[in-house]
């Protein structure tokens, strides 16, 4: 398959594993799109084992503008879309997961949106796999906790504060604010990205008319196909989400902005006594909250690292980030999706 001329303006990266039963209508709705030939595609593999590898490789063959990169294992989200960036030369980047479809116009309106408003990234609008309803469009600020709180529906801010699930962002932009930090494995990846976008002087603004339709969480929640009918999570997923949490705030709040780290600790302890009852055992706390804070001595030193790259890249410091403060709670929208499903199942 020959390499990508570089006058794409966007180039599209998906990172799969496992997502067979996605692929057919993911590839579909991006040869539809409208400006297909001004797009290169990127499949990168972390070594799936249902096959879907050789599926998305055979559904992309021969294509000039496509190009299968396998990774050899499965080395995380960040690493795995990192690996498929670097083959990348579009003027864009538009990273995206394997359960979900696009509507035609989506990479065309979302590249306008950015080129027009002179932005380095722009959030898509998300809906439900099946239909339009309203799923997510990005955080508009932060919580008391460091959350991002999402967009209500039916808004559409000036600004995001974050995007939540798919970054479309300037290739340059990518690589100058170092990539996605490949410490996170699963979760927290395009929070990171999102506030090293703010603080290095960039911009994130949305996209209303670049639109997505995206299943979710199918790797720990599978159950209803197309549709959420339950709530699942497990000791990895919270442990993870904890974490990676907690790092957000350490690498990126420069001093006022570190006193969150506080009421974030203990919406996590809470969070994990309270999932150890609902798990019925001692370890989803050991794992979710006290193995975190072991983890978080033991990586004392990255984030000292960490800390120091991202004051290299700082043009905007915590009172300039704090106009993305609001009094509205990050998981209001989680206690609404308890009160229509149920509450959480646990797997160990």
């Amino acid at each position: 398959m020959s390499e990508a001329p570089a006058e794409y303006a966007v180039s599209v990266v998906i990172l799969n594993y496992n997502a067979k039963q996605w692929a057919h209508r993911c590839i579909e709705s991006l040869t539809q799109q409208t400006i297909f030939d001004r797009i290169q595609i990127i499949i990168a593999d972390n070594a799936s084992a249902d096959g879907s590898d050789k599926l998305f490789e055979e559904l992309i063959s021969g294509w000039k503008n496509a190009i299968f990169v396998q990774n050899g294992g499965n080395i995380g989200f960040a690493a795995g879309n990192n690996r498929g960036a670097h083959r990348a030369s579009g003027r864009y980047l538009f990273f995206l997961n394997p359960d979900l479809w696009l509507e035609p116009d989506c990479v065309e309106q979302l590249y306008r949106t950015a080129e027009e408003n002179k932005v380095a990234a722009a959030g898509p609008y998300v809906m439900d796999y099946d239909d339009d309803a309203y799923q997510s469009f990005g955080a508009v600020g932060f919580d008391v906790c460091s959350l991002g709180v999402p967009v209500k529906p039916g808004h559409t801010p000036r600004e995001l504060f974050m995007t939540v699930g798919f970054v479309f962002i300037r290739r340059d932009v990518f690589e100058r604010l170092g990539s996605f930090n490949e410490q996170f494995f699963l979760y927290g990846e395009e929070s990171d990205l999102s506030w090293k976008i703010w603080i290095s002087g960039e911009r994130l603004i949305p996209g209303p008319k670049g639109r997505v339709h995206h299943r979710g969480a199918v790797s720990v929640n599978p159950k209803g196909g197309t549709q959420m009918v339950e709530i699942r999570t497990s000791d990895l997923k919270r442990s993870q989400s904890n974490l990676n949490n907690v790092l957000v705030l350490l690498y990126h709040a420069q001093h006022i902005l570190l006193l969150l780290l506080f009421p974030l600790l203990l919406l996590l302890l809470v969070e994990s006594l309270m999932g150890m009852v609902l798990a019925r055992r001692w370890s989803f706390l050991r794992a979710t909250y006290l193995g975190v804070l072991l983890q978080l001595w033991r990586l004392r030193s990255h984030i000292a690292e960490r800390r120091r790259f991202v004051h290299s890249l700082r043009r905007r410091g915590d009172f300039w980030m704090l106009r993305f403060f609001t009094w509205r709670l990050a998981h209001w929208e989680d206690f609404k999706r308890v009160l229509k499903l149920g509450l959480p199942k646990i797997n160990k």
